[in-house]
């Protein structure tokens, strides 16, 4: 996760400090505040932006600590513009302390996506504590940040839609064979990888029709080397559910109470967005697994 803070604990007078950009809409809690005056535990060091001496994460025990009449409190220091200073308060407030309420957080993390847009929808959520898929619904709201690449919780960067950007590859493919799998990938966006991936997979679509559902389940519990094997039962266990008809899937979606119709449209959001993820790991082949 990007902006760590581990550095040295020091002391600074309490009179330095001041507000930061906090994710609390509300402000301060003083209840909370109260509560932790009163604490004879010594409270953890708080996190200030270097720059312009504004605290980062720890305004309540600043508040504590004035409270109490302290003149000095523990400290680490981030350094970084005020945008990343930002994401350092959401965070640590999403883990820990006085939780931020789901308005806070999806305000946050709206202000992240505008400041952030480079960054994946799951890396936002993971700082936000959201859904990847309610991360990507705020972002639908700003067409104007769109990128080509983001960059993931692992810090690779990769394409937004990479199963457009295979199907640019064919079509390059398709059009000027002889083309080299460099030029293709350069073109494409992809890596050399993935348009190698691509090329090897051209001689064998006019051979593999495309199949429903239903009619490939049964195909694949036929297959001993599935059968046989935990991730091959897995599989069709899990392809089972994909193949139920779209008249059965409109009537689940009809009578569904109307309480639970965003939470579920999120998951299934989720669910589209991990078979994505899959089918890119499958065409890609075993080369890119590891990693």
């Amino acid at each position: 996760m990007p902006f760590d803070v581990d550095g040295p604990i020091v002391t600074v007078p309490v009179s330095a400090l001041r507000p930061g950009r906090s994710p609390r809409q509300a402000g301060e809690n003083a209840e909370h505040v109260r509560a932790l005056s009163d604490t004879p535990d010594t409270l953890p060091p708080i996190i200030v932006h270097r720059a312009d001496l504004r605290v980062v994460d720890g305004m309540h025990r600043l508040r504590a600590a004035q409270l109490r009449g302290d003149t000095r409190i523990a400290v680490r220091f981030f350094d970084g513009d005020d945008n990343d200073a930002f994401v350092v308060a959401v965070r640590t407030n999403v883990t820990h302390g006085l939780p931020l309420s789901l308005a806070d957080r999806k305000a946050a993390a709206e202000r992240i996506v505008v400041s952030h847009a480079h960054w994946s929808d799951r890396m936002i959520a993971t700082v936000a504590g959201l859904s990847a898929a309610t991360v990507a619904r705020i972002r639908k709201a700003h067409p104007e940040l769109a990128t080509d690449t983001r960059v993931g919780n692992d810090g690779r960067v990769r394409p937004v839609n990479s199963m457009a950007r295979r199907r640019a590859a064919r079509e390059i493919l398709l059009a000027e064979p002889t083309l080299s799998l460099r030029e293709v990938a350069r073109r494409a966006g992809i890596s050399p990888e993935t348009a190698r991936s691509v090329r090897r997979r051209l001689p064998d679509e006019p051979a593999q029709p495309r199949r429903d559902p239903a009619t490939l389940v049964r195909q694949l519990r036929t297959d001993p080397t599935l059968r046989f094997s935990e991730t091959g039962r897995l599989l069709v266990r899990l392809l089972e559910a994909r193949a139920v008809p779209p008249e059965q899937w409109s009537a689940i979606a009809e009578n569904l109470p109307p309480h639970w119709r965003d939470a579920v449209a999120a998951a299934a959001l989720e669910c589209a967005n991990t078979w994505q993820m899959f089918a890119d790991r499958v065409l890609d082949g075993p080369h890119e697994q590891a990693g």
